[in-house]
C-alpha cells in the first residue's frame, strides 16, 4: 500500500507515537500508581510485621497491597483507584511526548541518521546518555502536573482538593509559582539515572534478543527471520528494563514523594504527615528516613512500584513502537 502524501515530520512522528504511548499506559496502570503512592507517603510502617515490632507511635494505615486495595475501594469506590488521573495524564502525555522526542533527537545526532535501524544501533553507553538526558528535558517540561498528580491521589477522604484546580490555586496562593516545583531537585535526581537505566537496558534487551532470534532461524536453515520484533518480544524487553530501573532508583522515588507532599494536610486516619520544610534537602531526607524509619522506610512501595512500573514501561514501549510503525507506514515522514 502507497503512503498517503500528507507530510509529517520524524520529530512529530517520535512526540505523538510517546504521547499517546504515554497516555494508553498511565491510564491503565492508575490504580496501582494511587496504591504505590499511599504507600510511599505513608510515615508508619506499610506491613504488618514492622507494625508488630511496635517501629511506630500510630497504626499503620496501609499494610499491605491487598488490604490497601480493599480499603481504598471500601472508603473511596473505585473512582478512587483514578484519583489524580487527569493531572496523571497531563503530565504523562507531555512528559512522553518530549522524552522521546528528546531521545530520538539525540540517538539521530549520535548515528548521524534519522532512520530507525541506524537509530536502533547504537551502543547500550549511548542509549543511556540519551535517555538519561530525555528524562532530564521531559520532567522540567512537565513538573507542576507530576506534583498535582501525587498530591490528588495521596490525600484520601475526605478531599483536601476536590480537583486539580482547586489544588493548583492553593498551592500558587499559600507557596507562590515557586510551590509548583517542590521537590524538583530530587526528582531530577531520580529521573535521570532511571530514564537511562530504562531506555538502556531496553535496547540492550531487544539487541540481545534479535540475536537469539537470528541465532534460531539460523540453526533450523530458515530464512523467514525479519528485522523487527512481535509485540510480545518488545513487552517482554519493556517489561525487564523497566522491573530493573524501579528497584534501583526507588528509594529515591520515595524521597521524592515526600517532598511533594510536605505540608499537605490529610485525616488522621491515614497517619502522620509530612511536615512543610521537613527536609532541608535530598541528603537530609534520606537521613531522617534512615533514622525514623529504617533502611524499609526507603523501599516503601516497592512491591505495587514495581509491579506498576513494570507493565507500565511494557505497554509504553509496546504502544510507542507500534504506534510509530502506523505513523511511518501512514504519513510520508520527514527528516
Amino acid at each position: 500500500m502507497e503512503k498517503k502524501q500528507v507530510k509529517l515530520s520524524r520529530a512529530a512522528s517520535d512526540a505523538v507515537a510517546g504521547a499517546v504511548a504515554g497516555g494508553i499506559s498511565r491510564t491503565l496502570t492508575s490504580p496501582l500508581d494511587v496504591i504505590k503512592i499511599r504507600f510511599q507517603v505513608q510515615l508508619e510502617p506499610t506491613t504488618s510485621w514492622a507494625s508488630l515490632r511496635g517501629n511506630t507511635s500510630g497504626a499503620s494505615k496501609y499494610t499491605g497491597m491487598l488490604q490497601a486495595t480493599k480499603d481504598i475501594f471500601r472508603e473511596e469506590g473505585i473512582l478512587g483507584f483514578w484519583r489524580g488521573n487527569v493531572p496523571g495524564l497531563l503530565m504523562v502525555m507531555p512528559y512522553n511526548a518530549i522524552q522521546f522526542l528528546v531521545l530520538q533527537k539525540l540517538k539521530t545526532f549520535a548515528a548521524g541518521s534519522s532512520g530507525t535501524e541506524d537509530r536502533s544501533r547504537l551502543s547500550p553507553y549511548l542509549s543511556f546518555i540519551s535517555g538519561g538526558l530525555a528524562g532530564f528535558a521531559a520532567q522540567i517540561g512537565s513538573y507542576p502536573f507530576d506534583l498535582l498528580r501525587t498530591i490528588l491521589a495521596s490525600q484520601g477522604e475526605p478531599k483536601v482538593y476536590p480537583n486539580m484546580r482547586a489544588g493548583f490555586v492553593d498551592i500558587i496562593r499559600t507557596r507562590g509559582v515557586r510551590g509548583l516545583y517542590t521537590g524538583l531537585s530530587p526528582t531530577l535526581v531520580e529521573i535521570v539515572p532511571y530514564a537511562g537505566l530504562q531506555f538502556g537496558t531496553y535496547d540492550t534487551f531487544k539487541c540481545w534478543t534479535m540475536a537469539w532470534k537470528r541465532l534460531r532461524y539460523s540453526k533450523t536453515n530458515s530464512s523467514s527471520a525479519d528485522a523487527y520484533l512481535s509485540s510480545s518480544q518488545l513487552f517482554f524487553c519493556g517489561f525487564a528494563s523497566s522491573t530493573l530501573a524501579k528497584l534501583v532508583c526507588h528509594p529515591l522515588d520515595v524521597v521524592k514523594k515526600r517532598f511533594q507532599i510536605a505540608g499537605l494536610a490529610r485525616d488522621p486516619k491515614y497517619g502522620a504527615r509530612v511536615e512543610h520544610r521537613a527536609c532541608n534537602n535530598l541528603f537530609d531526607a534520606f537521613k531522617q528516613i534512615l533514622r525514623s524509619e529504617g533502611w524499609a522506610g526507603l523501599y516503601k512501595g516497592i512491591v505495587p512500584s514495581t509491579v506498576k512500573a513494570a507493565p507500565a514501561g511494557a505497554v509504553t514501549f509496546v504502544a510507542y513502537e507500534v504506534i510509530l510503525n502506523w505513523l511511518d507506514s501512514t504519513f510520508s515522514i520527514e527528516p
